[in-house]
């Protein structure tokens, strides 16, 4: 009985090579449409994003109320804040903040509106003795964009006195004796009210969040690169079956099919 034959030799057949570059080429513009996909989404997500930051400021209260919790699509919104300075023994600095090269503090001041207050990150002092970080008083517009509340724990800061490690509202509202809001709004301009002198260094708002746009655009490439995976694993299934179905048709040929061994005379075997 002849050796069985190896499975190469099947795959490399005329046959099976010409359906495996069709597969080839089936696949490789599946994976091209999967990666045009990915680009859409990635196209709407950038524009979304970029509307949402050059969106012009409306009024902080249109976007939630002091009694709501903040809600993603008010994160990096640009918004306007008409109110009243809160007293100065409510301001707080936050500690561990860059301006440049420099180490030194947020100053967050309170801004009471019609109900409630939201805390105003006013700028950037180097230290808290800074003249720029009087705490203003009186009328106050300014326009800035919403932060939310910053992960690390600073409840144990606010037992020790104004001086906190982290941007929070949950540590803020136990500091003072009025609702806030929950959120923060780094300020960008000061439209009227006191203006102080020396200001604070402006800070720069955080970038708003990603608008994932677009999602179906992510399943849809998903969907292309799957069908390019099943197109080849198709192909080898192929070539497998064909293969085993060429091995059991040899086994089921009759004996005087098979080839056979005959001696020579000179004592060697031939076939």
């Amino acid at each position: 009985m002849n050796p069985e034959r190896p499975l190469w030799r099947t795959a490399l057949s005329p046959r099976w090579t010409a359906l495996l570059l069709l597969a080839l080429a089936i696949a490789g513009v599946m994976s091209v449409l999967g990666v045009w996909q990915l680009d859409v989404y990635r196209s709407k997500t950038a524009e979304a994003t970029a509307k949402q930051a050059l969106a012009a400021p409306i009024p902080l209260q249109s976007l939630f109320s002091v009694d709501e919790g903040l809600p993603a699509k008010a994160v990096g919104r640009r918004v306007t804040v008409a109110g009243t300075w809160g007293p100065a023994a409510d301001q707080v600095f936050i500690t561990d903040r860059r301006n440049g090269s420099q180490n030194g503090f947020w100053v967050v001041s309170p801004v009471k509106l019609d109900s409630g207050a939201v805390m105003v990150v006013r700028g950037w002092v180097a230290s808290v003795n800074d003249p720029a970080a009087v705490a203003p008083t009186g009328p106050v517009q300014l326009s800035g964009s919403v932060v939310a509340s910053e992960a690390a724990d600073s409840s144990g800061d606010a037992a020790r006195g104004r001086v906190l490690s982290s941007l929070r509202i949950p540590t803020l509202v136990h500091m003072v004796d009025y609702r806030l809001y929950d959120a923060f709004v780094v300020q960008t301009s000061l439209e009227s009210g006191t203006v102080p002198s020396p200001a604070p260094a402006a800070v720069t708002p955080p970038a708003p969040p990603t608008d994932h746009a677009g999602l179906r655009n992510v399943a849809y490439a998903f969907q292309w690169w799957i069908f390019a995976a099943f197109t080849l694993w198709m192909w080898a299934r192929m070539v497998l079956d064909a293969h085993r179905g060429s091995a059991e048709d040899d086994e089921d040929l009759p004996d005087q099919d098979r080839p056979t061994e005959s001696v020579a005379s000179s004592g060697t075997v031939s076939a």
